[in-house]
């Protein structure tokens, strides 16, 4: 469950390109980074490194 956050930081979660799976969970400090977070990391389904995308927790 995502905790009540301090400031500006939020739990976000990468939510991969290609699958749309939500594969990875981290934070970011909203204040510093307003814009949507994208990295190239490994997807478990294609068995790739692939462009990971910032979503909401559910």
């Amino acid at each position: 469950m995502a905790k009540k956050s301090k400031g500006g930081v939020e739990l976000i979660a990468l939510v991969c390109t290609e699958t749309g799976l939500r594969n990875y969970t981290t934070k970011k400090n909203r204040r510093n980074n307003p814009e949507k977070l994208e990295l190239m990391k490994y997807c478990p389904k294609l068995r790739k490194h692939t462009l990971h995308r910032e979503g909401k927790i559910k």
